[in-house]
């Protein structure tokens, strides 16, 4: 088990909400894998800074997909997480994420209107253009912020929070995120992450209605240097 201090990457903290920078390959909550969470190395890292004896209460608000990086908010008492699960559901919560496709989307930008339908077998969601049996409307935002050498960096906005939405909707213009395998990327990268980080989060502190915007730096790695 490593160390917490080194693999927790703090963004925003007090009494009410840590928020975290995830690293790709990280899981936010326990799965079957039993592999250790997230969330329980943020317990230890409030145990350990604060000294608290016994169980820490720690909320979990949202999820990444494993493979992605960047902002995941927890909450630290239970008044915040409820304040925060409202804030989430009701979409008061502005969500910008990074993407890097090797691929020139359509546009340069554009607003993305798709039906998904979950496949759980799969763990996959499929992007339609017409509604269909069991479909959640997905929408998102995208603009190209960077060409690179090879590749394009957009800025993705979500107006809907909806399984691997980026990921299949991107997949199903024709430009997949680099890495990501399961929506049509020839390659995997080496550590099995995808180039898809949680850029930025907005909202209204659940508890100091003050607002907050908190940023993500994305990993140290050649490609995302290269945005920065």
């Amino acid at each position: 088990m490593h160390s917490t201090r080194e693999t927790l990457e703090v963004l925003y903290e007090d009494n009410h909400l840590l928020v975290v920078n995830k690293r790709a390959g990280d899981i936010v909550q326990g799965d079957k894998t039993g592999d250790t969470p997230l969330s329980d190395i943020a317990k230890q890292y409030i145990a350990h800074k604060y000294n608290k004896p016994g169980a820490v209460f720690l909320g979990v608000v949202h999820r990444l997909d494993r493979p992605t990086s960047g902002i995941v908010v927890f909450a630290r008492t239970s008044k915040a997480l409820s304040r925060l699960n409202k804030l989430f559901s009701e979409r008061q919560v502005q969500k910008t994420y990074w993407a890097i496709v090797k691929e020139h989307p359509p546009k340069a930008k554009d607003r993305l209107v798709h039906y998904l339908k979950r496949n759980p077998k799969q763990n996959k969601s499929y992007s339609h253009d017409k509604e269909v049996t069991d479909s959640k409307k997905a929408v998102l935002r995208y603009e190209i912020i960077k060409k690179l050498e090879r590749y394009f960096l957009l800025e993705i906005e979500l107006e809907t929070g909806r399984h691997h939405q980026i990921r299949s909707q991107l997949s199903f213009v024709g430009s997949p995120i680099k890495g990501d395998l399961k929506y049509g990327f020839n390659r995997s990268n080496p550590d099995g992450s995808i180039h898809l980080h949680a850029r930025k989060l907005e909202f209204v502190h659940p508890v100091k209605k003050e607002p907050l915007s908190i940023i993500a730096p994305p990993p140290n790695e050649t490609i995302w240097n290269a945005c920065v």
